[in-house]
C-alpha cells in the first residue's frame, strides 16, 4: 500500500505535468515563433558567416536580411499584377466563353438532346452573366485577407528580430552550453551540433537549387509553348516544388489548368507529358543527387516526417520536416554510439599490487 508521502508526490508530479503542458498550450505561438527563428538562423548561417569573414558581422547580417525581404517582394510583383489582370479579363470574357459552348451544344445532336431535357445552357449563360458582380464581391474577401496578412506583420518582424539575435549571439550560447557539460561529453556534442547545422543549411541550399532548376524549366517549356505569363507560373512552380513530395504535383495541376486556355488540346497534353517526365527526373536523378550529399534521410522517414510534420504546422511543417528528422535521426545515432561505446568499454580494473621482491641472498 503505498504511504501518504508517496500519493503526494505522485499528486504533485502530475499537477506539474498539467501545469506545464497547459504553459506550452497558452505559448504555442511564441514558442513556434522562436522554433521558426531558430530554423531561420541557422539555415542563413552559411552566407552570414561568409560574409563576415570581409566585414563586420552586423554589416553581414544587414546584407543577408536585406536579400531576404527583396525575395518576397519581387515574388508579389512577378505574380499579383499578372493575375489581378487575368481575373479581370476572364470575368470579362466569360459570357463570351458561354456563347460558344451554346453554340457548340447546338452543333452536335447528342449534346443538344442532353441540353433539352436539362436546360444545361441557359443556366450556364445565367451564371456567366452573375460571375463579375461575385468577383466584385470576391476583391472584398481579398482585400480581408490582405487586412490579415497586414496583421501578421508584427509577427515577421518578432521572427526576424529573433532571427537577428540568434545569427549575433548564437554561437556564444552555444559554445557556453557545450563548455557547461563535463568533458568527455563536449566534443560529441560538439559534433552532434554541427552536422544538424550542416545538415538543416545542406537542405536549404538543395531546396533552393532544385526550386530554380524547376522555375527555370518551366519557363523555357512555356515560352515553347506559347503560353502567356510564363515568367509568374515559372515563380510559382520554383516556389511550389519547395514543398516536398506534393508541391511539383500540385504546381503542374495549376499550371495545366492554365494551359487550357491556350491551344487546347496540343499545349496540355505536351504540358502533361513534360511535368510527368519532369518530376521523375526531379525524383530520382535531381532531388537525390543534391539533399544525399547533405541530408542523408530514409525515404520512408522522409514520407513520415513530412507527413507529420504538415498535419502540426500545415505547409511549413511539410518543408522543415526534412531537416527536422535529419536532426533527430544525428541525435539518435550520436546517443546510440555513446551507449555502444559505453558497453564495450567498461571500467578498466583496478590496478594490482606488484609482488614483493625476493629478499637478496645471504
Amino acid at each position: 500500500m503505498l504511504s501518504i508521502r508517496a500519493i503526494v508526490r505522485i499528486v504533485l508530479v502530475v499537477v506539474c505535468v498539467a501545469i506545464t503542458l497547459y504553459l506550452l498550450w497558452m505559448l504555442r505561438k511564441p514558442i513556434s515563433w522562436l522554433l521558426i527563428a531558430i530554423f531561420l538562423a541557422v539555415a542563413l548561417s552559411p552566407p552570414v558567416n561568409w560574409l563576415a569573414e570581409r566585414m563586420k558581422r552586423g554589416f553581414a547580417i544587414t546584407i543577408v536580411y536585406l536579400a531576404l525581404l527583396l525575395v518576397p517582394i519581387l515574388l508579389i510583383a512577378a505574380i499579383v499584377p499578372p493575375v489581378i489582370t487575368e481575373g479581370n479579363n476572364f470575368a470579362d470574357n466569360v459570357p463570351t466563353y458561354a456563347d460558344d459552348v451554346t453554340e457548340f451544344v447546338q452543333k452536335n445532336k447528342t449534346l443538344r438532346q442532353i441540353n433539352e431535357d436539362y436546360n444545361i445552357t441557359e443556366q450556364l449563360e445565367k451564371e456567366a452573366k452573375k460571375l463579375p458582380n461575385r468577383l466584385g464581391g470576391a476583391a472584398g474577401t481579398l482585400r480581408d485577407v490582405g487586412l490579415g496578412i497586414v496583421n501578421s506583420v508584427f509577427a515577421l518582424i518578432t521572427i526576424l528580430v529573433l532571427t537577428a539575435f540568434l545569427l549575433g549571439s548564437g554561437r556564444g550560447w552555444v559554445d557556453a552550453l557545450i563548455a557547461s557539460r563535463p568533458r568527455e561529453q563536449r566534443e560529441r556534442l560538439r559534433r552532434s551540433l554541427d552536422h544538424m547545422a550542416s545538415a538543416v543549411g545542406g537542405y536549404v541550399a538543395g531546396a533552393m537549387t532544385i526550386a530554380v532548376i524547376a522555375g527555370v524549366a518551366t519557363y523555357v517549356v512555356l515560352a515553347i509553348l506559347g503560353v502567356p505569363f510564363k515568367g509568374p507560373l515559372a515563380v510559382i512552380a520554383g516556389l511550389f516544388s519547395l514543398i516536398p513530395l506534393v508541391g511539383a504535383t500540385i504546381a503542374a495541376v495549376l499550371i495545366g489548368l492554365v494551359t487550357l486556355f491556350e491551344d487546347f488540346p496540343t499545349a496540355t497534353i505536351i504540358w502533361t507529358i513534360w511535368a510527368i517526365v519532369y518530376q521523375q527526373l526531379e525524383n530520382h536523378l535531381l532531388q537525390p543527387q543534391i539533399q544525399k550529399r547533405t541530408v542523408n534521410v530514409h525515404p520512408l522517414i522522409t514520407i513520415l516526417a513530412v507527413l507529420f510534420g504538415g498535419t502540426l504546422l500545415g505547409i511549413l511543417g511539410a518543408i522543415v520536416a526534412i531537416p527536422v528528422a535529419a536532426s533527430i535521426q544525428i541525435l539518435v545515432r550520436e546517443y546510440v554510439d555513446l551507449r555502444t561505446l559505453s558497453i564495450k568499454s567498461p571500467e578498466p580494473p583496478p590496478p594490482v599490487a606488484p609482488p614483493p621482491p625476493d629478499p637478496a641472498p645471504a
